[in-house]
Order: structure tokens, then sequence, then C-alpha cells
């Protein structure tokens, strides 16, 4: 099957392995009984369906969550139930490649104008009377 993280990028299902594992935080007497928190694993290095540059981003965009064997891994926790839980790794893993997929816009170097220039200079002389008049006779 196969899930739409963007428009133009998606992943395949078999690419996302989840297991269940007890939770710690809130879940009242079901804590210790339910094993509601989830580990989504999602294997980077196997995912054909990621452009290079996609997962070049992805890769620094997961820091610690980077496993050295190229598998990204997100335990959620938060909520009490299995299916929260699972639907919030899920969005974060989404989340996570959407931000991955924008390209970082490069910056064109530009040359400042000439008012600015000029505005810049009057701005410095300005302040250089000031302080030349703040001074003494005794100071010159």
């Amino acid at each position: 099957m196969w899930i739409q993280v963007t428009p133009r990028l998606g992943i395949s299902e078999a690419d996302l392995e989840e297991s269940f594992v007890a939770a710690s935080g809130p879940g009242g007497q079901n804590v210790n009984k339910v094993a509601t928190a989830v580990q989504l694993r999602f294997n980077l290095l196997k995912c054909e369906s990621l452009p290079g540059a996609v997962k070049a981003r992805l890769r620094v965009l997961a820091g610690r969550r980077l496993s050295n064997d190229g598998v990204i891994v997100i335990t959620a926790n938060r909520f009490r139930t299995q299916v929260q839980n699972r639907e919030d790794a899920r969005a974060r893993l989404f989340e996570m490649i959407s931000a991955a997929a924008v390209a970082p816009v490069l910056r064109k170097p530009t040359r400042p104008t000439r008012a600015s220039k000029m505005r810049r200079l009057e701005a410095k002389s300005q302040r250089a009377e000031t302080k030349r008049r703040r001074r003494g006779a005794d100071d010159a």
C-alpha cells in the first residue's frame, strides 16, 4: 500500500515497521498491562521512493533518531491508546519527511545600492560628530 506524504512524495507501507511496547506516563491501571507506546521504524537506506537529496536532508533532520544502520526510530507514548500513539508517530515521521522535501533556497548575493551606502556613511559621520562634541577641550 502507498502512503502519500506530500503531493509529490509518498512511501510504501512496507518501509514502515511498528512495534508496541509498554509505555511510561499516563494510562492509569492499564499502563502496566497494555503495550500502548509505539516504536515506528523507517528504513531510510532501503526506501527507494525518496530522492537522494530528500534522503540527505532527512538524515540531517532525524538527528539522534537515526541509528547507525540507517533506520529512523520514532517513539510515541503521549497518549493512553495504541491507536492515538500510532497516528502520532506516523504524523511526526510524515512531518519530518515533508520538511526534508523542501529544498533550501540559496541566497543570491546582492550589492548595496549607492543610496544605502550614502545613508550609512551619513549616519556614521553624524555619530562621529556627536561623539566629537562630547569631548572636552582637554581631551583633544
